[in-house]
């Protein structure tokens, strides 16, 4: 079998223009498209008082509905903002060096998946005291903007977001054998613990404003794709902090404010 081929060999070799791969970024968008549909289908049906997974309140929502319309809502917020890492393990898949790319994507998306748990119960708690204006809730939610607006500015932050920034640099340091369906499902996993190292805080706004809240995903996807994509994309991290730490004090202030932005 000969030896194994690095991580630096396998992917690096491999790059080529981006219109060699044009199917993966079409199916990536289209599934980024139906995960907006479905998460503002859903937001729209649980505004009105019923889940259009299942037809029951938002406060008995099932379990599975709930990872379902989370993993969509991942979708859709992660697929443009990971289209980059994306084409560079598919140019390689291309050309028979690494696994399919979608094993690669299943693996990114288990990350998702597992995040939906504690956002289930988070949600849970916080679905009735938001609704019902509790000023509790709102200081809680102004407190997790200022943590997010922190974390934007830690090292632990820019550390994952170079990593993301740059896929090529991502693929070389991996130690996984990319050819095997594993190696491919856990280099998926790896890049999906950084992406949820960059994301985090921003998702953990999310589930403080409502989880289903489409004006707030809307706003963090455009966050994301500019942190991740743009040139100047760690400059607006710690940009997006100053509007953060502004909106969270508000909130701790103001509690009355949070009906108004959700």
């Amino acid at each position: 079998m000969g030896e194994p081929v690095s991580g630096l060999e396998r992917v690096r070799s491999s790059v080529r223009p981006l219109a060699e791969g044009p199917l993966t970024p079409a199916i990536l968008i289209a599934l980024a498209a139906l995960g907006w549909w479905w998460s503002a289908r859903m937001a729209a049906q649980m505004s009105t008082g019923h889940s259009v997974a299942t037809g029951m309140t938002p406060m008995s929502i099932s379990f599975v509905a709930f990872v379902a319309g989370w993993v969509a809502m991942m979708g859709a917020m992660m697929f443009p903002a990971i289209l980059p890492v994306v084409l560079t393990f598919r140019r390689a898949s291309q050309q028979g060096r690494v696994a399919p790319t979608a094993v690669f994507v299943a693996g990114y998306l288990l990350v998702w998946s597992a995040v939906g748990v504690p956002s289930f119960f988070a949600w849970h708690w916080l679905r009735g005291p938001i609704a019902a204006d509790a000023p509790w809730a709102a200081r809680l939610a102004g407190g997790v903007f200022v943590v997010a607006a922190a974390y934007q500015l830690s090292p632990l932050k820019s550390a994952c977001l170079r990593h993301c920034r740059t896929p090529m640099s991502f693929f070389i340091r991996q130690r996984h054998d990319l050819r095997r369906a594993s190696g491919a499902a856990l280099a998926g996993t790896t890049h999906g613990l950084l992406c949820l190292g960059c994301c985090w805080a921003l998702m953990a706004i999310l589930v403080a404003v409502g989880t289903m809240n489409i004006v707030w995903m809307v706003a963090l996807a455009a966050m994301i794709f500019v942190e991740k994509v743009t040139p100047r994309g760690e400059l607006i991290a710690r940009l997006v902090s100053v509007l953060l730490v502004v909106l969270g004090l508000s909130l701790v202030i103001h509690p009355a404010l949070l009906g108004r932005l959700t």
